[in-house]
């Protein structure tokens, strides 16, 4: 890479973690980045997995205050054991990315994060229907019932599928199921789908590191860069009305969708 390439890569790195603590799609920013510096898509969407990882975990330190608060509330016992299950889906889609061609993701990809994003732009609407559909009147107060729990297990392994698979836009589509089942405030809700981001992330980071075609110089260059921004943006997300943040969020999963499917089209 020339000087051109690695201040290119430097910019997108901290755009791609500011957009990912703040309304996720951040890698709409980086994976273009990657290709049109010369990365083949499958080398792109790899590299592009392992160094947005430091973006995720910057963000859970900078939301780290309203991921408390939402544990606190919703009980610890019901939000801790989503990590494995995080954890089974990333290995699935990781697994699906490698094994699959690469013309498969790039069809599909911009039909899910458009669903994502409608799925947000609706999801009050939604999201009262399912809450009724999960309730469980045996189980009142802010702590989830057996069958929220279960549901958002289920949500949250199946975001985690397509996050192991191809993650731009994970954060548009965990902060939409993620809100189906959590009536709390948008901030907490993200603070949650930044944590879930970082599990997403890490596991990405393992098993590409072992089995993907992984280019560690461009990981150098764009992690910095993505750690400083992921922290940033985790601390603007405080600061913003929940209308704008929703707006700001439906908006980028539009973005993304609509360059996804210029790309594969």
């Amino acid at each position: 890479m020339d000087v051109i390439d690695t201040a290119a890569l430097l910019g997108a790195g901290l755009a791609a973690g500011t957009v990912n603590a703040v309304a996720g799609g951040g890698s709409l920013i980086t994976f273009p980045t990657l290709v049109a510096v010369g990365f083949s898509p499958v080398a792109a969407n790899v590299t592009n997995s392992i160094a947005v990882c430091p973006g995720y975990l910057a963000s859970v330190f900078g939301s780290r205050a309203d991921l408390g608060a939402l544990a606190a509330r919703r009980g610890r016992a019901a939000l801790y054991p989503l990590v494995p299950t995080a954890l089974v889906g990333t290995a699935i889609g990781c697994a699906l990315l490698l094994v699959t061609p690469a013309r498969a993701f790039e069809i599909v990809v911009p039909f899910l994060v458009l669903a994502a994003a409608a799925l947000l732009a609706f999801g009050e609407r939604v999201g009262e229907r399912l809450r009724r559909a999960v309730d469980d009147p045996a189980a009142p107060g802010p702590h989830l019932s057996r069958r929220r729990t279960a549901a958002l297990h289920v949500l949250v392994g199946v975001a985690s599928v397509y996050g192991g698979y191809f993650g731009a836009g994970l954060g548009v589509i965990l902060v939409a199921t993620l809100g189906i089942v959590l009536e709390d405030s948008l901030a907490r809700v993200s603070a949650l789908k930044n944590a879930i981001s970082a599990v997403v992330g890490l596991g990405t980071v393992v098993a590409f590191a072992l089995f993907g075609p992984v280019d560690w110089t461009a990981v150098a260059v764009i992690a910095p860069s993505s750690l400083v921004g992921g922290y940033l943006g985790a601390r603007l997300v405080r600061r913003l009305p929940a209308r704008t943040l929703r707006v700001a969020i439906v908006a980028t999963g539009v973005v993304v969708a609509a360059v996804l499917a210029v790309s594969a089209f």
